[in-house]
Formats: structure tokens, C-alpha cells, sequence
């Protein structure tokens, strides 16, 4: 992982995230707090506004820069959530060297932070609904050596499966939790968000092979 992948990444995931500004704010009108998509733009557009600070760093420093400036900036429960992601990942990676694997980890080290800090797990209706299939995705095709391509496109895969997945859970984090059986029918927009930015991230890899 390079430092300049990780800035045109964090740019690619900017337009995608203002493209689906009607999609992510119908989706938390249902059932959130109907400040996710301000809050993932905000987040957004900070990490493509550090791009001139963030260039000189190795990935490692990167990550983390990033995870504090979210924490600083993004409200809600996301900005500490993200920022413990991207904290957790930095802390994990090994600088320009990273190995595919080492990266999976990173990931993994990452969704596990947020698991902790949001005391949420698989099939409680949030993003952990698309991250924690897409981690264990990720760290199983690596330890089994497949090509960049298929593990892209099957992370790709998996991401959509766990936001679709979302539809049909009852809710027992955050707001939507207040809604019961309510809630059912309708995607959690942390997932959809989370979706978004795997399906771009992957896209990107594959586009640059």
C-alpha cells in the first residue's frame, strides 16, 4: 500500500459518497439520526483536504493522521468509530512494505477497534454488518494466496451481501435500536455507506491492473 493510493482512494471516495447523497440521506431519515451523509461528507472532503500533508508520509503515518483529524472533525458516532479504524489499521501496517497479507490484518485490526468501541457486533444492523464479513473475506483469500483481482471482486461481493443483510435485522445499536421490528425493511446507512467505500477502493485496484 502506497501513500498515493491511499490519497486518489480517499478522492474516488469523496464523489462516490456526494453521488449517493439522496440514497444515504433517504436511508437514515428511516432510521437514523439523519446526519450520516453530512457526517461521511464532512469526513470525506477533510481527508481529500490533507492531501498536500498527508503526500510526504509513509502509509503507516498516514493512516493515522487521518484517524485523529476524524476524530476532531466528524460528529456523531461515527468520527470515533472511523477514527479508531484508521488508527488501529496504521498502528498495524508495516510502512511501503505491506504485504497483501500484512494489509488484511491491518483491516482486520481496524473492524476490531471499531467492534470495541462501539461494543456492536455481527447482525446488529450497522456497518460492522459489512465490515466484519468483508475482514474475515479478506484475511481467508490472502492466507490462501489468491490473486489481487479475485480477492477484490469478491470483497466487492461480500460488502453488498452484508448491506443487503442489514434489511432484514432488527436493530440494537444506536438510534434505530428505539425502533423495533420497525426498522425492518429498510438498510442501515452505515452499512451502505461502508459498501460504498469498499466497492470504490476495490474498483480502483482493479481498474490499475
Amino acid at each position: 500500500m502506497k501513500t498515493a493510493f491511499i490519497i486518489l482512494a480517499s478522492q474516488k471516495i469523496q464523489r462516490e459518497i456526494l453521488a449517493h447523497e439522496h440514497t444515504l440521506e433517504s436511508l437514515d431519515r428511516a432510521i437514523g439520526d439523519g446526519d450520516h451523509y453530512i457526517n461521511m461528507k464532512r469526513g470525506a472532503q477533510t481527508i481529500t483536504e490533507m492531501a498536500a500533508d498527508l503526500a510526504p508520509l509513509q502509509p503507516d503515518a498516514v493512516l493515522n493522521k487521518i484517524g485523529l483529524k476524524l476524530l476532531s472533525t466528524i460528529g456523531g458516532a461515527s468520527g470515533p468509530l472511523l477514527a479508531s479504524f484508521f488508527i488501529s489499521m496504521g498502528k498495524s501496517l508495516q510502512n511501503n512494505n505491506a504485504s497483501t497479507l500484512n494489509i488484511a490484518e491491518a483491516f482486520a485490526a481496524g473492524v476490531l477497534a471499531i467492534r470495541q468501541r462501539g461494543k456492536a457486533d455481527l447482525g446488529e444492523k450497522t456497518m460492522l454488518d459489512v465490515l466484519i464479513p468483508v475482514s474475515n473475506q479478506f484475511l481467508l483469500l490472502t492466507q490462501q494466496g489468491r490473486d489481487t483481482s479475485h480477492i477484490c471482486r469478491s470483497l466487492i461481493a461480500t460488502a453488498e451481501l452484508g448491506m443487503l443483510a442489514t434489511k432484514d435485522l432488527i436493530a440494537s445499536k444506536g438510534r434505530a435500536a428505539g425502533l423495533g421490528e420497525r426498522a425492518i425493511g429498510h438498510i442501515d446507512p452505515g452499512a451502505k455507506s461502508c459498501q460504498l467505500i469498499i466497492t470504490t477502493v476495490c474498483n480502483l485496484i482493479l481498474n490499475d491492473e
